[in-house]
């Protein structure tokens, strides 16, 4: 497990009532603490969905590629070519 952050978070207004509303008694969470930490678990899934997203579509350009635009290389064509850019 990694190290551990220590946190000093003031809200007040509008993201006050909000957090007020989400912990305690009548809220979804215990404290304030255990719903930061679901907010940052669900901040670190969009992320990775996104990043998936992206490769998803990389991926897909990719093979869109039509078969014709591929060149057929053998490992010693491959050699020669890599040996030429140093």
């Amino acid at each position: 497990m990694g190290k551990s952050v220590s946190l000093n978070v003031r809200v007040s207004g509008a993201l006050g009532e909000f957090v007020a509303a989400n912990v305690g008694e009548s809220g979804t969470f215990e404290n304030v603490s255990e719903y930061v930490r679901d907010l940052i678990r669900k901040d670190m899934e969009r992320v990775e969905r996104e990043d998936v997203a992206r490769l998803k579509a990389e991926l897909q350009r990719a093979f869109a590629t039509p078969e014709a635009d591929y060149v057929l290389l053998s490992a010693e064509d491959i050699i020669e070519r890599n040996s030429r850019s140093k």
